[in-house]
């Protein structure tokens, strides 16, 4: 048993944060493929890495209530917070949208910490060392989603840092808490799992497909999303 799985799963969104800080002029189209790519990554994050270890932990019924958990969580914070939905303009879309999506990352890293943390007390520790792995691996390009998106928002490239850390924190905390209460909560795992994908999923669908496909970028992301795909299988296979 260790804390540092939680801890560098964690730090892992700080560190896909950064190379903001180097992006400067980002044409639209540009923007397009980047989040198009980012969302292949954390499909195959939630195909190939959440869902696999949620089935292997328990069965395709925890699953499946996992992921309409997720969903439907997200839909009715979308539902409850008024937004402006996407434009596809080359103009920021509001604080009501940037507070939406800033709230989706969040909720769904925190049974993404839980269920790192729970794993990682668990008897079965290449189960802990998978889930750490997978979700601290999806969290590097999820960080640099979370950053992008706020810094073509208008907002601040070091703050978006920040705010992006901050949903990485979050994280750091539930699986500190998962840690802590393992035992007990041990059962959540598998649908913290589920919950986190299906929630992943609704933000890549929801947020990050409409708003690559703006503009007619719609062949050069649909490539790209898929680039972000394979790339994601392929890293999960080599560190594997």
């Amino acid at each position: 048993m260790s804390l540092l799985p939680i801890v560098v799963s964690s730090i892992c969104t700080s560190i896909g944060a950064l190379p903001v800080l180097f992006i400067k002029n980002l044409s639209h189209k540009g923007k397009d493929v980047t989040l198009a790519f980012t969302a292949g990554i954390m499909v195959a994050a939630s195909s190939y890495g959440l869902i696999p270890s949620a089935i292997k932990l328990s069965d395709i019924t925890t699953l499946v209530i996992g992921i309409l958990i997720g969903t439907l969580v997200l839909t009715l914070i979308e539902s409850v917070i008024p937004h402006t939905d996407l434009d596809h303009s080359k103009h920021p879309v509001g604080q009501a949208h940037v507070l939406l999506f800033m709230i989706a990352m969040s909720i769904h890293n925190f049974p993404e910490g839980l269920s790192v943390g729970i794993s990682n007390v668990s008897s079965n520790l290449e189960i802990g060392s998978l889930v750490a792995f997978a979700i601290g691996l999806q969290n590097i390009p999820e960080g640099f989603l979370v950053a992008l998106f706020l810094v073509t928002q208008g907002i601040n490239r070091l703050k978006a840092i920040v705010f992006s850390a901050v949903t990485g924190l979050i994280e750091l905390f539930a699986g500190m808490f998962g840690y802590l209460f393992g035992e007990f909560f041990q059962p959540v795992v598998p649908y913290g799992l589920a919950f986190a994908a299906g929630s992943m999923l609704f933000v890549v669908y929801k947020e990050l497909i409409p708003e690559s496909h703006g503009d007619g970028n719609e062949r050069a992301s649909t490539i790209t999303f898929i680039f972000g795909f394979i790339t994601m299988i392929c890293l999960t296979e080599f560190f594997r």
